[in-house]
Formats: C-alpha cells, structure tokens, sequence
C-alpha cells in the first residue's frame, strides 16, 4: 500500500507523520535551548550542573528547553496511536539533525562536510521511509492488542529480549560492561523494543478514552502502564552506564541502530504492519532505514574530525596541484599579455648602453 493509496481514506496516517515530525523539531530544539541556557549559567561564573550544581532551576531558557522536550514526548507518545511504530521510531533521528543544525546556528558548534552530508543523507532516508512505511493499521483497540499480545510469535519474541536482557546484565555486564559498548545498549534497545510496544497500546486506550469508551476498568491499560515505567526505568539506567563509560559519539549511533531495529522486529512481529506490503515497499522501507543510519553515522563519528585538503585520496591531491599549477601559469601568460611593448628606439638605446658598459669594463 503506497502513500497515495492511503491519501483519502487515512487522515489518521499523516496525523501520526506530523505528530512524529513535530515531536523530532520540538526535542532537537530542547537540548539546544537547555545547553544555551546552561552556557549563560558559565558565563556568569555560576556553579554549572556537572559540578554538582542547581542554578539552571533559575534560568529561564533552561525551563523553555525542558517544555520543548515535554512537547516533544508528547506529540511522540501520541504519535504511536495513530500511526505504525515502523515509522514513528526511525523518524526520532530528524532530532539529532534538528540539534545539529540549530546547535551550528545558535551555539556557534562547527558542522563539517560529513556532517551535512549525515544531515542530507538523513532527510533523504527519512522522506524514503515516509514514502514506503505500511499505512494499513492492524491494531485499533485494546481487545485486539489484548490478541495481539496471546500470539505465541510475540510470546516468544518477550521471552528472548527478558532472558538475553537478564544474562547480559548479570552475566556479561560485570565481565565486558567496562570495555565493549554492546554491552549496555543492546540492553536498552532490547527492552525498548518492548516500552514502544507499551506506548503504542496506551495510545490506543487513551484514543478510546476520549472517545467515551471505559478505558479505565480495562487491566489491560494499567498492566501496560506497569510495564512502560519498568522497561523505561531500565533503559534509562544501562543508557547512563553506556555514556557515562563511553564517548557519546560511539554510543549514540549504535544505540539508534540497535533500537530501532529492534523495535522495527518488535513491530514486524506484534503489530504485523508489514503483512499488507508489497516487495517494493519493503525494499524501500529498509533502503531508507539503513540511509538514516549512515546519516547518523557520518553526523556523530566524524563529529570532531576537521576536514582538509590534506584528507583528500591522493589521485584527488594531484589533481589539485595540477589544477593549481595552471591556474598560477594561465595568471603568468596573462600577466605578460598586458605589459606594454617597448618602442624600437627604446630598444636600440638600451643596446647601445649595455655594449658602452661593457667597453668600459673590458
């Protein structure tokens, strides 16, 4: 089912689209507005947050910083209700390059040639995705989500991200946790997986909660409540350890690709929106992913890496040279078109003068 097919009949569709893009604009801009208003708080010689610190409570900017970021949560959270986890989750990368742009703008931060490139490649991944993403929706209330959740595919699937999840937070975490980055974060992206398929069934009940149903006496609601604070609790803690040990450079593409697909396979598996694709859709939805994923790659693992002329392959350095040496020789036969010609009887006098000097010398 492509995108035109659902321009009539799916208004709900383009309603979670523009929720998801909201909410990656409203997210990028929060962490620039919190890191300027944090800025100020140095500038004025004021005990900063990494040091222990509680004065950016008085700074305004900082407060608007944390509303973008609650606005932003929010349009995400609803996003789920209306439109396939497929395409909610791969669309957050649209906040690293929101940040990214406004941080080179408003926080004179330099953004290189890789990271533009990385911001291009990631709107193009994005707009591919938006293009090829399943727009059939399969689950539209709590009692098919409460069927959803019997299938013994999905039972499975919960029972390898818990058991894989638990060995390697006790088993490999005290062994490997200091000095391999899968570590923690394959424990993020796999619970996460399970949190997005927590919000999007409370997206669900509060869309019937508005719509007058009785939402509230359904235990299946709060059972998923229970579980979306627990699966957040986690992945936030092991997020912490992962960047706390390593570079935020390294573990911010790497956790987005390992969530997303996990939560990509969760979807596939739970919510089935892929059974209504046709082949070429699926090649698209894929193509766009893995075109995020180099976007994000270039934009955050070159992020400090200055480029110059010098980096160029050689073949390319040759060619500058020798672009540079005609240029320099085109300038030289240029300068010798404009000089003006000695008259022949300057000539003749200055012949005259160089055989006297040398008469006198001999």
């Amino acid at each position: 089912m492509g995108l035109g097919e659902a321009a009539g009949g799916r208004p709900g569709f383009y309603l979670g689209l523009g929720l998801a893009l909201a909410s990656s604009a409203f997210i990028g801009g929060s962490f620039v507005l919190k890191k300027k208003g944090l800025l100020r708080l140095g500038r004025r010689g004021q005990a900063r947050a990494g040091q222990g610190g509680h004065a950016y409570l008085r700074e305004w900017l900082w407060w608007a910083g944390l509303l973008c970021m609650g606005v932003g949560e929010a349009a995400n959270f609803a996003a789920y209700a209306f439109a396939p986890a497929t395409l909610v989750t791969p669309l957050g990368a649209l906040s690293v390059l929101v940040s990214a742009v406004l941080s080179s703008t408003f926080l004179n931060e330099q953004l290189n040639v890789h990271g533009k490139i990385g911001c291009l490649l990631s709107i193009l991944g994005s707009t591919v995705m938006v293009i090829h993403a399943p727009q059939e929706e399969e689950v539209s209330s709590l009692e098919s989500m409460a069927e959803k959740l019997k299938d013994p595919g999905f039972i499975v699937f919960a029972v390898c991200v818990l058991v894989s999840s638990l060995l390697l937070i006790f088993v490999a975490g005290p062994r490997y946790g200091r000095s391999n980055v899968l570590v923690y974060v394959l424990v993020c992206s796999a619970i996460g997986s399970l949190s997005v398929s927590c919000v999007k069934g409370l997206g669900i009940a509060l869309k019937e909660l508005f719509a007058g149903k009785p939402v509230l006496k359904e235990p299946l609601g709060w059972v998923l409540l229970v579980c979306l604070v627990i699966c957040i609790s986690v992945q936030i803690n092991y997020l912490n350890k992962a960047l706390d040990i390593f570079n935020t450079s390294v573990v911010t593409p790497i956790y987005y690709v390992l969530f997303t697909t996990a939560v990509m396979t969760c979807s596939a598996i739970l919510f089935k929106e892929w059974q209504h694709m046709v082949l070429d859709n699926i090649i698209g939805t894929i193509s766009g992913f893995l075109t995020i994923v180099s976007g994000i790659f270039l934009l955050h693992a070159f992020r400090d890496v200055p480029f110059t002329a010098d980096l160029l392959p050689l073949f390319l350095q040759q060619g500058r040279a020798d672009l540079r040496t005609s240029w320099r020789s085109a300038d030289r036969h240029q300068s010798c078109q404009h000089q003006p010609l000695l008259p022949s009887e300057d000539k003749d006098s200055q012949s005259a003068e160089e055989e006297e000097e040398e008469g006198e010398s001999v």
